[in-house]
């Protein structure tokens, strides 16, 4: 494989059946547009799936755990034990993502790839163990760029194996205490923007918790920046094991021709990077919602993403992504169910008498 495997092509959309969806919402019992987006997520489903009647049946949902050195830093008001306890609540079916997988029938995904804390093998986790977590970016590089590249292609191989069970959708979801530490600064050095700007609460932190994460993230800043050439650089230097991961993911995606949602704010920097890594798979991704942390909307407006929902959630794990799934599979429905004009004997146009 490829060393530099994510410069590799990415999928054409379909463009027959791009233009076949367009001319059967033309023909829908409704005014033209008057469904609004959910008529372009049709269209777009069908050039993506290369059929003008989509379908939403099959979802997958990898969820990435990995650790940070970072937050013996104090960046989070819970320890770094807490990653370990919340993958073996995915495991045991209790968590949010868990539940919604579960109410989507969706196929929940959990990828261990290194925590700080070591837990026993957990029945359906992959266990991969590259690293017990990040290095600690205020005084080190996160991961060596081997490392990088590693999580990396775990993302990928996450979506081989979703393309393998026949998915029609990808999405990515997180567990890393301290993880919003790691996204601001990369999204600090990807939008040129001061990190006071990009950081937020994570899990709850007051206000002198946020002064203490933002000076964090500013000396962390200050060290790196000078190293900082290229995207990978930033990921590798700023990441973490997941979040490389998710953006190797997104790569990936793109690569083999099925569409990603992309989550909150962790998700979407991902998201980001991944574009810088290789600017055409952007045009493989949705985004599920715009997220309470007050770093997303930044990065939302660079990746020039329409979320589909906004509920201001900031949970990560996948779920905002995932609450935004019964929109798609509406959108779907309504595009293959309804009645044409001819089918339904309703007159296309006004009839003046």
């Amino acid at each position: 494989m490829n060393t530099d495997w994510w410069r590799n092509s990415v999928a054409q959309m379909h463009g027959v059946s791009l233009e076949q969806a367009r001319q059967r919402q033309t023909q829908l019992t409704k005014p033209q547009g008057a469904l609004g987006r959910l008529e372009q997520l049709a269209v777009r489903l069908a050039g993506w799936q290369g059929s003008a009647r989509p379908q939403m049946d099959r979802v997958w949902i990898s969820v990435f755990a990995g650790d940070h050195g970072v937050a013996v830093e104090g960046v989070s008001t819970v320890p770094p034990a807490v990653t370990g306890q919340m993958l073996r609540n995915f495991a045991a079916g209790g968590a949010a993502i868990s539940v919604m997988a579960r109410q989507l029938d969706a196929t929940l995904d959990l990828r261990d790839l290194g925590l700080a804390v070591p837990i026993e093998p957990l029945p359906g986790v992959h266990h991969l163990d590259l690293a017990p977590g990040s290095a600690n970016l205020l005084h080190e590089p996160a991961m060596s760029e081997e490392l990088c590249r590693l999580a990396l292609r775990a993302g990928r191989q996450a979506v081989l194996d979703a393309v393998e069970q026949g998915a029609q959708l990808f999405i990515a979801g997180e567990m890393g205490i301290g993880n919003t530490t790691p996204a601001c600064a990369m999204a600090s050095l990807l939008l040129d923007q001061p990190a006071a700007a990009l950081v937020g609460p994570g899990t709850g932190l007051d206000a002198e918790g946020l002064r203490h994460k933002t000076r964090v993230i500013e000396a962390a800043l200050q060290l790196h920046r000078p190293h900082c050439q290229t995207a990978l650089d930033v990921l590798s230097r700023l990441g973490g094991l997941e979040i490389a991961a998710i953006t190797g993911a997104y790569l990936a995606a793109a690569q083999c021709g099925i569409p990603a949602l992309v989550d909150g704010y962790i998700c979407s920097t991902a998201a980001l990077c991944a574009i810088r890594l290789n600017p055409a798979c952007r045009e493989w991704m949705l985004f599920g919602h715009r997220g309470a942390e007050p770093g997303h909307a930044p990065v939302l407006s660079a990746l020039r993403a329409e979320p589909l929902l906004e509920l201001d959630m900031r949970l990560g794990e996948g779920t905002g992504a995932a609450a935004a799934v019964p929109l798609l599979r509406m959108a779907c429905a309504l595009h293959n169910e309804m009645a044409t004009f001819a089918e339904a004997a309703v007159t296309a146009e006004p009839v003046t008498c």
